[in-house]
């Protein structure tokens, strides 16, 4: 999540889901948080592939994303994630964590890189668009 302001991002927490059938308790956990730090917006990781091609996973995000838009209704915003578990790995190594320790942060990392990115990219329009 962000802060406030919508300067930085946080890594609060990762959910795993144990099956693909376990979408409820997912959906539950998601709509929690939603409530308890009164989100607006849902940034979605988007799997692309590296080409830039959409194959089996962008699909099915874009389905959970739709999900998610009528559960919560909230917008959901589907951003391109190539790269952020790479970037998360390369800065969990430069500090020494340990590889059988890294599973256990990299998604909450990569989490943030991605939404960092989209805040990133807002604040450039924003200024952009004032500037004009």
């Amino acid at each position: 999540m962000s802060d406030s302001l919508g300067i930085t991002a946080q890594g609060v927490e990762t959910i795993v889901r144990e099956s693909e059938n376990k979408l409820r308790k997912t959906c539950a956990r998601i709509e929690a948080l939603i409530k308890e730090y009164q989100i607006e917006t849902i940034v979605l990781g988007y799997p692309k592939n590296m080409n830039n091609t959409e194959g089996e996973r962008a699909r099915k995000t874009e389905e959970f994303g739709e999900m998610l838009k009528r559960r919560t209704g909230l917008p959901v915003i589907l951003w391109d994630e190539r790269l952020s578990t790479v970037s998360s790995e390369r800065i969990l190594m430069e500090s020494g964590v340990r590889r059988e320790n890294r599973k256990a942060v990299i998604d909450k990392i990569a989490a943030g890189f991605i939404l960092q990115s989209y805040l990133d990219r807002k604040k450039m329009e924003e200024t952009n668009e004032s500037g004009r």
